[in-house]
This record gives C-alpha cells, structure tokens and sequence, in this order.
C-alpha cells in the first residue's frame, strides 16, 4: 500500500505541534494568551487519539481551536511507501522534504512490538558495515520528524497508548547517530516517555550510539532512557577500520563513559551490539577480546547481530557454525549474551540494511556506486 500525504499549503507560516514536549507546548500556549492546561488537552488529542485535526478536538472551544488552525498544524511526515514482510515486520518510506526520506521499522513479537526510529537522514559516522552510512550524510531531523515516525506508525497499526498498546518498544537504531542530533532527539524520547505522549517507561525507550563519550554522560543527566553502544570489535585497530569514530573516542574512554553511565544508573544494563562479519570478527580471538571488555561492565549483556548484506558491501554474514561458537563462548564465560533473529530482510528492514532515500552532501554514495557499478561489470 502506498500513501501520499501532503502537506498544509500555509505549513510553512505555521507551527508544527510535534515539534514541541510538554514545557515547550505549554510555552507555546501561553505565548497565544491561553491556559497551560490547554496545551496538555491537545497533547492528549495528538499522541493518544492520534488526531492532527483541531476540528475534531471536541473538548475545545471553536474559538479555541480556530486559532490554533490560524496559528499551528499537526505535520506527521509523508509516507511514500509502506511494504510488509513475510515474518510481519513492517517498513515505512517517510518523505522529510524534497527529495530525501527516512526509513522506520515495526517488528512484532509475540510479547511486544519495536519500533526502530530514524534520527538522522543519512548518516555521518562512515561505519564500514552499515547501508546508511554508505548513504551519506544530509541533515539531522527535527522533533516533529523523530516524533512523527512514531505517529505515523502508531497511526498505521491503530497502538491506543496505556490501553492496546502496538508499539510497546521504541529504539533509536534507524537511520543516523541519535547523538550527533541530541537535543531534537532528546525532545522527541521525552514524548515518547511522557504521560500525555506515548507514556513508555524508560526501559522500553532505548537510545544506540556508536559511541559519541562527551554526549553519553549529557545523556544520562538529560533523560532516563536505555542505552546501547555498538562496538563490533573489541580491540582499537580493527574498531577504527570498522567505525571511524573510534579515532576520535577510543575504546578506554568509552568504557569509561559506560562505567560513569552505569554507576549513575546502577538498576539498568547497558546492551552492547556486535554485528558478526565472516573473517573479521567472528573468531575465537575476537570473542576473547570481547570477554575481557566485558568483564570491565560485569552487569551489561552483549547482542549479537549476524550481518546483513548491501548493495555494494564488502563483508558478509558469518556462518551459522562461526556464530553459535562465538556465543558458545560468550556464554562458557559468564558474559549474558543474547543472539538477535534476522527480521524484515525480505524487504531490506533488518539491521544495518536502512537507506531511505538520501541528498548525500558527503559523496559517500557515489563512491558505493562505482563499486556497484564495478562488480556488475565484472559479473557480466
């Protein structure tokens, strides 16, 4: 199915409510000479009824809300396409503005449903093994835009918040590095966590990084959400040829930054993700490498991501032998690790495998191309 939703023609001379959490919506209202509480009725109109129409507000003055149709607008992204997996996961193709789109990811489980949430369009950090980053790099994305990913979704699979609850689970492990975008990312998970938002509880609002140390200790003071890190090597050298940034934040200072993350936050676990690639990674050297990283967070776990394949990608997928003894051994050492089940590869929705659609301003996807280009030639 497909759907096209324009935006306002006077979009551009208004307000979009998405982009504001609660202080700053509440702000907004005082700024029309109306009550604060105001601001909390429309917000549960938005994020709980999932209504963008201030006609339907019924619980609204008419002169009340025509204003706010004078003055602001309810702006969810555009979706371009939605495709639905043989396993039931779910992806969805969501217009930002001319030209670029972001992708975000429903997975159901038996138990929960994760939506996986795009930060960035495109992304900066170049890590190796990763679509996006192979996409390039055009802009953060707003508030509304984080937001409205959520909206849309829950829109889409009819989530009722603190009643028939689709979307149990939101993780920002789409499209970009949440933390190179903080503070509209951190605006958008306080929706996400708020009463009158979406009202998750802070276990089941998780935050990925690649590892930006100074925004992780801004982080654990900013919000109580989960966190990951994705590492995929546990020694210097080959994390740097795999993720750049490690460059520039070496594995001692991030350990440092997670152990100063769980000491503030001694009731949570940080989830370490490793992405296995066949003979880089994925041997019994580099399982102890990680073990000891490890024993330096004895209360983390450790997720292990079979890697998946892109257009152009120079690794691939450790066999299922290669895989299980490399948990095996995780395991044989006390390490809490956890093996995640490919979901959505059908439609290019698994980890790592996220493009949407990117104005690249790095010239990072042309250089995919002409690899692309390279190996169909030599096929031929």
């Amino acid at each position: 199915m497909t759907e096209v939703v324009a935006t306002p023609p006077a979009a551009a001379s208004k307000v979009n409510l998405l982009d504001f959490d609660r202080e700053g919506l509440r702000e907004f209202f005082a700024q029309l000479g109306e009550k604060p509480y105001r601001a909390e009725q429309v917000m549960k109109w938005i994020y709980h009824n999932l209504e963008d129409d201030f006609g339907n507000m019924t619980d609204l003055g008419k002169a009340l809300r025509a204003k706010l149709g004078e003055a602001c607008y309810v702006g969810r992204p555009n979706t371009l396409v939605d495709k639905a997996a043989a396993d039931g996961t779910h992806k969805w193709l969501l217009g930002m503005d001319t030209g670029n789109a972001v992708e975000t990811v429903y997975i159901p489980e038996p138990t929960r449903g994760t939506l996986c949430v795009s930060s960035q369009i495109g992304c900066a950090l170049n890590c190796q093994f990763c679509s996006t980053g192979a996409q390039g790099f055009n802009r953060n994305l707003s508030t509304a835009e984080i937001i409205g990913q959520v909206w849309v979704a829950a829109k889409y699979l009819g989530n009722v918040t603190h009643q028939n609850r689709r979307i149990t689970n939101v993780v920002m492990m789409g499209m970009g590095e949440p933390l190179a975008n903080f503070d509209n990312v951190v605006a958008a998970m306080k929706l996400m966590r708020d009463d009158l938002g979406f009202g998750l509880a802070s276990k089941r609002v998780t935050l990925s990084t690649a590892g930006m140390v100074p925004w992780i200790d801004k982080l654990s003071d900013a919000i109580d959400v989960s966190l990951a890190v994705s590492l995929h090597a546990a020694n210097d050298e080959l994390r740097t040829e795999l993720m750049p940034i490690n460059k520039r934040y070496p594995l001692a200072e991030l350990t440092a930054a997670c152990q100063r993350w769980v000491a503030r936050k001694p009731r949570t676990s940080i989830t370490f993700e490793y992405t296995l690639m066949k003979g880089v990674n994925d041997q019994p050297e580099h399982a102890k490498q990680l073990i000891r990283f490890m024993r330096r967070l004895p209360t983390c776990k450790v997720n292990l991501i079979p890697f998946n394949p892109f257009p152009g990608t120079q690794f691939e997928r450790s066999d299922a032998d290669t895989i299980r003894a490399f948990q095996t051994q995780l395991l044989n050492a006390g390490i809490l690790t956890m093996l995640r089940r490919t979901r959505g590869d059908d439609i290019d929705a698994a980890c790592g495998q996220l493009a949407g659609q990117v104005h690249d301003r790095t010239r990072r996807s042309a250089e995919i191309r002409k690899r692309v280009n390279a190996e169909v030639t030599h096929a031929v």
